[in-house]
């Protein structure tokens, strides 16, 4: 199985979604990835405050 990372474009692309009210499973069917994948990225770089940076 091949992993890849979440460009910088995607990361931009989801904090511009997300803060828009996008749901993970929009934003995972723009970026053609998993809802797993968008979940556990948001999870990872969310702020004290629960805003993903």
């Amino acid at each position: 199985m091949s992993y890849t990372y979440i460009t910088i474009e995607e990361h931009a692309c989801i904090k511009k979604m997300k803060s828009e009210g996008s749901s993970i499973r929009a934003i995972a069917r723009y970026l053609e990835r998993s809802p797993s994948t968008i979940s556990r990225e948001i999870k990872r770089n969310k702020g004290k405050n629960g805003v993903y940076y």
